[in-house]
């Protein structure tokens, strides 16, 4: 869909927006989404409201904002670790994506959240539409205990939101089952939603959250702010009034027609009233959540290449670790056959995969990646990432930017596959690249 920059700055331009951009953003990152799904850099803030119109002067369409809040945002990176990280944050909110493509459906699921939350006395909820096909419902870190378990609640993010949304998808359950049963039959609803009858089902029928996704985030994990325009459907992503979801639908989130009435994730007061339902998501955490880890895998067998560093990459690679929209899947199979081949070890390759998923928006499951590493190598040999002509990958995703080692003296590209680059560039044999063996 063609942007029409001249509604997006129309609407950038109102005070009011500016300002509660300005107010969701403090001690937030905040990164700027262009038109074509692509991200802004990291990191960055906005403070007043010129920095939102310079923004949008430079081409921005929407604000993402992360779930963490900081003391000094600027000062992020890749790099840090987690100790690093819990120094530096200064609290989190409990937010739920409500991820499904049907929209009374996500009406439906959010306004059992928001019941579920009621349930455990708290007061400081808010919910928003996301701007796309579903809802945001959050409570914000001043709702929270200070301390849980005699530790500063702000180190214990993501752990804490883990079991408070493995908690909440427990206690809605079966209500949740009920009301979709009575929205339709298994195959009615499949279809709304774009799968088979047999995926969205188990013994006893509908399972809710086989139709509906709540991640899990890790962090530096972004969402999209309340007033922000959505980069595709440029509806507001509008804080909602909880009794208004049943009516609410998205023509009342057309830019023109929407007031800066309602807050989102801005506390009504100070008083910690999540206590509750924090207390009972860590006994149901304790019984039902076993925390382990499955060990990587060895790789079977290993290139015979020192490790390449990273200047030598193609720029397919190197625009695919700046970090993904889209493609995010395929992406994991090219960079983990791609640094085999580079002589990269089990441990820098897990490191690189986990560093680039921080990038991407949204960040792909983490249980996901770790699947996906230890099938990889598990394989007897060292797979190719896939040929530079295969119109599934590189240039479908959007990252093939050939230079002139890609097509070597001619207009054409000459490259067979990604692994070819970097010796071409070093002017080493390729040859070199076939040597392997059992370690």
């Amino acid at each position: 869909m063609a942007i029409d920059f001249q509604k997006v700055w129309n609407y950038y331009s109102r005070e009011p927006v500016q300002k509660a951009l300005v107010e969701i953003a403090k001690g937030r990152e905040v990164v700027s989404v262009f038109k074509d799904g692509r991200f802004g850099r990291r990191p960055d803030v906005i403070q007043y409201p010129q920095d939102v119109a310079q923004a949008v002067a430079e081409g921005t369409v929407a604000f993402h904002g992360s779930v963490e809040r900081w003391n000094q945002p600027m000062k992020l990176d890749v790099g840090l670790t987690k100790l690093d990280l819990d120094q530096m944050r200064t609290g989190w909110d409990v937010f739920v994506d409500v991820d499904v493509k049907d929209f009374e459906i996500a009406k439906i699921t959010t306004k059992q959240i928001i019941e579920a939350f009621k349930d455990h006395g708290v007061k400081n909820y808010f919910c928003k539409f996301t701007g796309g096909s579903s809802f945001h419902i959050g409570i914000p870190f001043e709702a929270l205990p200070e301390k849980i378990n005699m530790q500063l609640t702000s180190v214990q993010y993501p752990e804490i939101l883990q079991k408070v949304v493995g908690y909440i998808k427990s206690y809605v359950n079966d209500q949740l089952k009920e009301e979709m049963t009575s929205a339709g039959t298994p195959a009615e609803i499949a279809r709304r939603i774009g799968k088979t009858a047999e995926e969205i089902t188990g013994k006893e029928g509908i399972e809710p959250f086989k139709i509906v996704t709540m991640d899990i985030f890790s962090s530096r994990h972004l969402f999209r702010l309340p007033y922000s325009l959505h980069e595709s459907s440029l509806l507001v992503s509008l804080p909602l009034r909880p009794e208004s979801i049943s009516r609410f639908e998205k023509e009342n989130a057309i830019p023109e027609k929407i007031k800066i009435e309602e807050k989102f994730l801005i506390p009504k007061s100070s008083v910690h009233d999540a206590e509750g339902l924090i207390v009972e998501a860590m006994d149901w955490a304790t019984k039902n959540m076993a925390e382990t880890k499955e060990e990587l895998p060895r790789p079977a067998r290993q290139v015979k290449v020192s490790m390449i560093q990273e200047e030598y990459f193609p720029p397919c690679i190197h625009n695919i670790l700046k970090g993904l929209a889209d493609g995010r899947k395929r992406s994991i199979f090219i960079l983990i056959n791609f640094l085999r081949n580079m002589g990269w070890d089990l441990e820098k390759l897990e490191s690189k995969i986990m560093e680039w998923n921080e990038k991407n928006y949204p960040s792909i499951r983490a249980n996901y990646l770790r699947t996906q590493l230890r099938w990889h190598l598990r394989q007897e040999r060292n797979l190719l990432p896939p040929n530079c002509d295969n119109e599934q990958f590189y240039a479908n995703i959007g990252v093939c930017t050939p230079d002139k080692y890609c097509k070597s003296g001619t207009d054409k590209i000459t490259l067979k596959n990604p692994v070819n680059y970097p010796f071409r560039k070093m002017k080493k044999p390729l040859k070199d690249l076939k040597k392997i063996k059992k370690i």
